[in-house]
């Protein structure tokens, strides 16, 4: 006789006899009763409709009953991790990886992108699940920050092309009164100049070098910074200004930045800057914050105190306050007294912040004093270990002098360096705290416990051990976590001696515009080596650099009594640190 079972019992032995991992569409919401029967793993989990519940004791168990989405690995969430629609206005509206609440992409037509209906996604080789974690991308905001430079040195960005197809770009706002629309060819570069923004220049008198008393009150303009968006993926450095000399007159001010793209900027930063110093008139330490997003909330904790004016409020040292800024909005803080350095920055949108001082004096006391900027990278993407290199000049191959800055982004850093610096600590016991070393020449690496942002600053050309040429600039370590295996950079031709330091691993084979690259000297025990290399003209001032291992570069350059220097490239992938 055969035998009979319940319907709903078979159903229960089927489970209890299946896997025990989700279906591909495990987030699916269809209410059903309570799992029941056996279970082979105590604490795995799975769904059932918006149920949630958990292997104990070999049976199945209620859990907890989800709200909108049920998943089996992150339990009760917002929406179904990696999922993503399109929105009415054509964007891509997506479930962040924790599901615990939705992402916007524009998907920009500017750009070359547009929303996928079947998948919900932008396509086209600036969508971001195409771009990559790096420097180079497809949309920028250059930001003008405060100089002591006549207006008629032009401020201006380079454009360089790194791809395959010609990149159509748009740049927009700032102190543009139309767009501008250029192109560049594959493998090639464009210099465009466009006007300061002289609101953030922050120089009252346009027609002398030094502008007599910076405007010391900072600015917060709206749609300040230029919007520079791009059909490929580039490359973007900001000179402030270009050039260096006009006719018989020298700029006596300039620094270049390497700029990030839209797609890896980050709510979190620290900062690094320099001391303002009494000179013709207080000459400050500042910052510019750039929005992404309209209604973006920055919250910031500076180191010195800031008067407030031109729609910038004024900030207390160490006191927390926030502040709100739309797409385009540049935040600019200038302190007349103390240091910047170590400020904290914290957004619930993305923003970009660029630091640095109006005219910096390295080391004090000494002529001449100069521009400095640079972008700051995201927290999440600094690491803890640097090599840091030291500037060439004719007179000094090995390395000038140079001043650097270790700050912290956790209290109670540990460091330690390769080969030992028995003169600089070895703790940092707070965020935002930071130690400099005293005009060294030597290179060396540091290995530390917590993140850190490594700071790096050129001299003044009258500092004992500069070589006699170039004034302050400033650039930023890469982590060797962020090296790369190709970079395409640029160094300005009108420039009197430019230089690539290339760190790459012992052994490695570098080839710079088709040339190998040799003369490594061994880092302390680190394993890296590092040539400083003078550059010749390139093509239009473009070089291209490869390697068959992961390495890193650091571009400069020298005219009389200006410089500039800028990490020549990075990748800003998000570091885990155990």
């Amino acid at each position: 006789m055969p035998l009979r079972f319940p319907l709903a019992l078979l159903l229960s032995l089927l489970v209890a006899c299946g896997s025990d991992q989700l279906p591909e569409d495990g987030g699916a919401q269809v209410d059903s009763a309570p799992p029941s029967g056996a279970c082979l793993v105590d604490g795995t989990t799975r769904c059932d409709g918006t149920l949630l519940v958990v292997c104990r004791d070999g049976a199945w168990a209620d859990a907890e009953r989800c709200a909108t989405t049920c998943d089996a690995t992150l339990g009760c969430v917002a929406c179904p991790p990696g999922t993503a629609v399109c929105t009415r206005d054509g964007d891509s509206e997506r479930c962040l990886p924790d599901g615990s609440g939705h992402e916007l992409e524009a998907c920009d037509p500017v750009q070359g992108s547009s929303c996928d209906l079947a998948t919900g996604r932008c396509t086209g080789p600036c969508a971001r699940d195409n771009l990559g974690t790096s420097y180079l991308g497809c949309e920028y905001f250059p930001t003008v920050t405060g100089n002591a430079v006549p207006a008629d040195f032009e401020f201006a960005v380079v454009l360089s092309n790194q791809g395959d197809t010609v990149a159509q770009i748009v740049i927009e706002d700032g102190a543009l009164l139309a767009p501008l629309a250029l192109m560049v060819a594959p493998r090639d570069l464009v210099v465009q100049r466009i006007p300061w923004v002289h609101a953030l220049k922050a120089c009252p008198d346009r027609d002398v070098i030094d502008c007599g008393a910076a405007q010391n009150s900072g600015a917060l303009v709206t749609r300040g910074a230029y919007h520079l968006r791009s059909t490929q993926p580039i490359s973007v450095y900001q000179f402030s200004p270009l050039d260096y000399k006009l006719g018989d007159r020298l700029s006596y001010s300039n620094d270049a930045s390497l700029l990030l793209p839209t797609h890896v900027w980050s709510g979190r930063y620290v900062t690094a800057s320099h001391a303002s110093w009494t000179g013709v008139a207080p000459w400050p330490s500042q910052l510019a914050i750039t929005a992404l997003a309209n209604d973006t909330t920055v919250t910031i904790t500076t180191r010195a105190n800031t008067p407030g004016g031109l729609g910038s409020p004024p900030f207390a040292v160490g006191v927390p306050q926030s502040v709100g800024l739309h797409r385009g909005d540049a935040l600019q803080l200038m302190a007349p007294a103390g240091d910047l350095t170590g400020s904290l920055i914290y957004a619930d949108r993305p923003v970009q912040v660029i630091s640095g001082h109006y005219c910096a004096m390295v080391p004090w006391g000494y002529a001449a004093c100069d521009h400095i900027e640079e972008s700051m990278f995201p927290v999440a993407t600094l690491s803890t270990k640097y090599v840091v290199t030291s500037p060439a000049v004719p007179i000094a191959p090995k390395g000038r002098e140079q001043v650097v800055r270790i700050i912290a982004t956790e209290a109670d850093t540990t460091l330690v360096y390769d080969p030992p610096q028995p003169l600089l600590p070895t703790t940092l016991r707070y965020e935002g705290a930071f130690l400099e070393t005293q005009q060294n020449a030597s290179d060396f690496q540091i290995t530390t416990d917590k993140r850190v942002l490594v700071a790096q600053y050129m001299e003044g050309q009258f500092a004992p051990g500069s070589g006699g040429t170039g004034d302050p600039a400033m650039a930023l370590a890469v982590a060797t976590d962020q090296y790369r295996t190709r970079y395409l950079f640029h160094a300005p031709t009108n420039y009197e001696l430019n230089y690539v330091n290339v760190t790459a691993p012992t052994g490695a084979a570098i080839t710079l515009d088709g040339a190998p690259v040799g003369g490594f000297v061994p880092v302390g025990g680190s394993g890296f080596g590092v040539a400083k290399v003078q550059l010749g003209q390139g093509v239009n001032g473009n070089h291209t650099i490869t390697g068959d291992a992961l390495f890193g570069i650091s571009v400069y350059g020298y005219g009389q009594y200006t410089s500039y220097w800028y990490p020549g490239g990075l990748d800003l992938a998000t570091i885990p640190i155990e």
